[in-house]
């Protein structure tokens, strides 16, 4: 278990220390509340040292604002093509969320925050960590995103393709971006299986909220079966399933990729990046060495019964940024026995794709996301 020292009042201090992106234990902490400037701050930040935070609340947000504005002074390089500007972008990124990231917290033993004018943000923290057992510091920026997530759960993303809300908890990643769900709501759904009567089966494989599951079992599909790695995932799913009243309709399985047994139809929505995630949450959006997107591949003919597809969203992202090429995808789904059926694109409807001030803005302009409908060859 790792922990933290520090000195308060002269007395020695230590703490449980937590940290969602694995990030290591600060090895040297000091104390620091309203007193403390904005250039000391970054200056001790970026030499290494954190500091838990004994002053406001909202002193606190304001210093971390304050703290991220010098770091954007040196913005990150955006010459050459998108592929050059990805690296240089990840590691700007990497740098702001470690020297943010040592602006400390304490949560009590019931996940209290005694500071002056502190939410109550023992609820949320109880939805991303569990029950609370001993105080644990964690960095304010990982707090803030706790907060936000408790704030996504209860208000929800609607959906328009289940004209209904679904309800994302910490760490699984968000349907905010519709546009891949609209694609699974109207491609057109395989004939069903000889042997089973008219009836469609379906895998959701890495289903994260429920949401697509929910999308095939509205549309009809008569059972579907819905899988994950991640319990935070798992759980989430279960709860949106419930919440939708699909329970008798699609099952909840894992942790792991492909369920038992074949389908008419598995889905796949995988991590679109082959780069290192760095937190919970950026495991929907970045897959190392495009390990799901792989698996699914080389398992979906074993999978699908007779005259059955698999369903690929993929974006072509990667692509833009020089990190996968198509002729890897094509060179995949052939090495898979499997051949295109047919393509579908559409083009991003989030605001980045309009940011002129994004590093790879180049890229995420041009971006295409397919609904790529695969059988066996």
């Amino acid at each position: 278990m790792s922990t933290i020292h520090w000195t308060e009042t002269n007395t020695p201090r230590s703490a449980h220390w937590h940290s969602e992106s694995a990030t290591p234990p600060p090895s040297r902490v000091i104390g620091a509340d309203d007193r403390m400037k904005a250039d000391t701050a970054y200056r001790l930040a970026c030499e290494g040292t954190a500091f838990l935070w004994r002053g406001d609340f909202h002193n606190a947000r304001q210093l971390l604002q304050a703290m991220g504005r010098r770091i954007d002074r040196k913005p990150s390089r955006q010459d050459g093509s998108p592929a050059d500007s990805f690296h240089p972008h990840r590691k700007a990124r990497g740098h702001r969320a470690r020297v943010l990231g040592r602006l400390l917290v304490l949560l009590e033993d019931d996940y209290r925050l005694n500071l002056r004018r502190a939410p109550d943000v023992r609820q949320a923290c109880t939805e991303a960590y569990g029950p609370p057992s001993e105080p644990m510091a964690i960095s304010l920026t990982e707090l803030l995103g706790v907060i936000g997530a408790h704030q996504w759960r209860t208000k929800g993303v609607e959906v328009p393709a289940l004209d209904a809300r679904i309800h994302p908890h910490y760490g699984v990643f968000s349907p905010a971006r519709g546009e891949y769900v609209d694609l699974i709501a109207h491609a057109p759904l395989p004939a069903p299986a000889a042997h089973r009567a008219g009836r469609r089966t379906a895998f959701d494989l890495g289903t994260g909220t429920g949401v697509l599951a929910a999308v095939l079992a509205r549309r009809g599909i008569d059972h579907v079966v819905a899988t994950d790695i991640s319990p935070r995932a798992l759980a989430c799913a279960r709860e949106n399933v419930r919440r939708l009243r699909f329970t008798g309709r699609i099952d909840i399985v894992g942790p792991g990729l492909f369920p038992e047994g074949c389908a008419d139809l598995i889905v796949c929505n995988p991590p679109w990046i082959p780069a290192r995630p760095t937190s919970a949450v950026e495991q929907g959006v970045y897959d190392p060495g495009s390990s799901m997107l792989r698996s699914f591949l080389d398992g979906l003919t074993a999978h699908l019964e007779p005259g059955g597809e698999g369903w690929l969203i993929l974006s072509d992202l990667a692509e833009h940024l020089g990190l996968r090429a198509r002729s890897e995808l094509l060179a995949g789904i052939k090495a898979a026995g499997l051949h295109v059926v047919d393509r579908t694109d559409t083009r991003p409807r989030h605001p980045r794709a309009r940011d002129t001030a994004d590093p790879l803005h180049a890229a995420r302009a041009a971006e295409v996301t397919s609904l790529w409908r695969l059988a066996s060859t």
